[in-house]
């Protein structure tokens, strides 16, 4: 199984914490991943909810959630940014 490396930004790294890691079944997407990280409960299925706005960057790229991972990405979760 792929081993992905998280980070968390703003808030969601408050609740969760800088960094992570989960494994995942080859061919999974951004998308299974943030459900897997919701399954664990609490926190994570708090600040990872899918009624709330959570973007992601794959590689340190901004990606969508049919973006497929691979072994030893990394895969970082942050909240919208809003300009003034």
């Amino acid at each position: 199984m792929p081993t992905i490396r998280l980070k968390f930004f703003a808030s969601l790294r408050e609740a969760l914490g800088p960094t992570g890691q989960i494994e995942l079944p080859a061919g999974s997407t951004v998308g299974q991943a943030r459900d897997a990280l919701i399954a664990l409960g609490a926190p994570h299925s708090e600040v990872l909810a899918r009624g709330r706005a959570v973007r992601a960057a794959l590689n340190q790229t901004l990606c969508d959630e049919p973006a497929v991972l691979s072994d030893g990405d990394e895969l970082a979760f942050f909240p919208p940014v809003t300009g003034g």
